[in-house]
């Protein structure tokens, strides 16, 4: 299968793999089989083995996965392209917590860039980071290669502003704001209302 068509979930999933494998290889694991990957990520076996073959990787009946090659085979197919450099805009409570989680983990996601209005942060790194005023966010996007935009702005300013930054060469934008997005074709757009999802969770924990 194409890689570029493989489905959402299936990409989803990958990366769950790769970081459930890597906790197995600091216990010095050298296999794993389809249903204990299953097991901890609460799927099926049938699902897992479903996703490996959709990225040409096979297992064996008595072995199981080589945990190495899964974890090589499974970082060509959702790093293909390498490092991809981030920008967050908005550095509140969420975007100072992104971007300190993201330099925490071990991926190919760089922040390189952070956007903000307010002129106590403008011009002060955070956590090496250098801080940038909105103005400027189609030069700085260009000069820094920025492939993901992380959206924590307040949602007033998220529909325009993300069309700003479409427009300046961003192909994928991660809506933390409530505002729902219209983006332009050929712009992957990820949302996450936390407030919304809160709310779910408080209704269902009543009953």
């Amino acid at each position: 299968m194409d890689i570029k068509k493989l489905p959402e979930g299936t990409i989803e999933r990958l990366s769950k793999y790769r970081r459930c494998l890597t906790t197995y290889c600091k216990f010095y694991r050298e296999n794993i089989f389809s249903h204990e990957l299953a097991r901890n990520l609460h799927l099926t076996p049938e699902q897992v083995r479903r996703d490996m073959m959709l990225i040409g990787h096979s297992g064996s009946h008595k072995n199981g996965y080589n945990i190495e090659e899964l974890v090589e085979k499974i970082s060509e197919v959702i790093d293909c392209r390498g490092k991809t450099n981030v920008a967050v805009f908005g550095l509140g409570n969420l975007g100072q917590a992104i971007v300190r989680y993201l330099q925490d983990k071990e991926t190919r996601l760089n922040v390189e860039a952070i956007f903000d209005v307010n002129p106590e942060k403008i011009n002060k790194p955070f956590l090496s980071v250098d801080c940038y005023h909105i103005k400027d966010l189609k030069r700085i996007i260009k000069e820094k290669d920025i492939r993901i935009a992380v959206l924590t702005l307040p949602g007033d300013d998220a529909h325009d502003m993300a069309l700003e930054i479409a427009e300046a060469g961003v192909t994928g934008i991660m809506n933390f704001t409530p505002v729902p997005l219209k983006l332009p074709e050929g712009v992957f757009l990820e949302e996450y209302d936390i407030l919304t999802s809160l709310e779910k969770v408080a209704f269902f924990a009543k009953k």
